[in-house]
């Protein structure tokens, strides 16, 4: 079987941002040349990686990631922010015009553990 190596990055000796020059296949030999562009995630961490495919496998469910890594749920959404924030994603801040959850919402969330109780009083708060 082939060896493939972690792609990298960065350039070892400049630091800038390198580019795919080279695809090429393994069972037909055709090579494609040009100047592509690396996936997003390619810029993140081993850990981030590992992060985001426990959180992928637990449905974006913060406290199924808390079980499987053994980790707090502040951790959690620490560690999602850290995500969020290497993949340039901007997440919704309290100025923005989302649309308030109602009470009832908030509750529900709570009890099926998607947020915890200092989120569920931060929201209700909000919703007051």
């Amino acid at each position: 079987m082939n060896q493939f190596y972690p792609l990298p990055t960065l350039d070892p000796i400049s630091g800038e941002p390198l580019y795919v020059s080279e695809l090429s296949s393994v069972s037909t030999g055709i090579s494609i040349r040009g100047k592509f562009a690396l996936p997003r995630y390619s810029q993140l961490s081993a850990d981030q990686i590992q992060f985001l495919e426990v959180f992928l496998r637990n449905r974006g469910m913060l406290n199924g990631v808390e079980k499987e890594m053994g980790i707090s749920y502040p951790t959690a959404r620490l560690r999602l922010d850290a995500v969020l924030t290497a993949l340039g994603l901007r997440e919704c801040d309290e100025n923005t015009t989302e649309t308030p959850l109602s009470p009832a919402d908030i509750l529900d969330r709570l009890e099926n553990g998607e947020i915890d109780v200092s989120e569920a009083k931060r929201l209700l708060a909000r919703s007051a």
